[in-house]
C-alpha cells in the first residue's frame, strides 16, 4: 500500500480500551494518555470521527476520566472481542462514517490494537499507528506489537507526526490551538 498524507476530512482516530483499572499496568501510561488527550484534541479542533472502545468494563474498569473530558462525545462501544472489527457495533459505525485513514491508539499493542489494525487493513482502511500513542504491560510486547502491525502493513508513526499532517500549515488558529498542546 502506498502511504498517502493524513487529511482532516478523511481520518478518524480510534481509542482502544484505555481503562481504570488496566492503565496502572502499563509500561508508558503517562505519556500514552498525555498523546491520546493531544490525539482527542486534534478530533476536536477538525472534527474528525472519535471512537472509543471499553474491554470488559466489569473487569477493566471505565475509561480513565481524563480520556472522557477529552473526547469530542463520550460514546463507548463495548466489547468482549479482542479485535475490535468482530464486534457488530464497531462495524456499524465504522459503516457509518466516510474516512479511509484510522489512527489507532491506545491498549494492548500485541493484543486488541494488533488484531484491529489487521482486520482494518484488510478492510482497506490505511492503518497509521502512533508508537508513542499505544502501550502494553511489557516492553517487549509493546515492540512485538509494532513490529507485527508494520509488517501488515501498518504506518508506525508518532503523535506530532500526525498531528502536523493534519494542521496542513503554521499560523492557523487550529495549529495556534494544537501548539498549546504539543509544545
Amino acid at each position: 500500500m502506498i502511504m498517502k498524507l493524513l487529511d482532516s476530512g478523511n481520518t478518524a482516530v480510534l481509542v482502544v480500551d484505555v481503562q481504570e483499572k488496566l492503565m496502572p499496568v502499563m509500561g508508558r501510561k503517562e505519556r500514552v494518555i498525555n498523546n491520546i488527550i493531544a490525539l482527542l484534541q486534534l478530533a476536536k479542533t477538525f472534527s474528525l470521527p472519535a471512537i472509543l472502545t471499553e474491554h470488559h468494563i466489569r473487569w477493566l474498569g471505565p475509561t480513565l476520566p481524563k480520556i472522557v473530558e477529552a473526547l469530542p462525545a463520550y460514546e463507548p462501544i463495548t466489547k468482549m472481542h479482542f479485535n475490535c472489527c468482530d464486534v457488530d457495533a464497531f462495524i456499524e459505525r465504522l459503516d457509518s462514517e466516510s474516512f479511509e485513514n484510522v489512527i489507532i491508539t491506545g491498549v494492548e499493542s500485541h493484543i486488541c490494537i494488533f488484531q484491529t489494525c489487521v482486520s482494518l487493513i484488510e478492510k482497506g482502511y490505511q492503518v497509521h499507528v502512533p508508537q508513542d500513542a499505544i502501550d502494553a504491560r511489557t516492553d517487549e510486547n509493546w515492540k512485538v506489537g509494532l513490529d507485527l502491525m508494520k509488517r501488515a502493513g501498518a504506518f508506525v508513526t508518532s503523535t506530532e507526526t500526525v498531528i502536523y499532517q493534519i494542521l496542513k500549515k503554521a499560523g492557523t488558529k487550529e495549529f495556534k490551538k494544537m501548539l498549546k498542546i504539543i509544545k
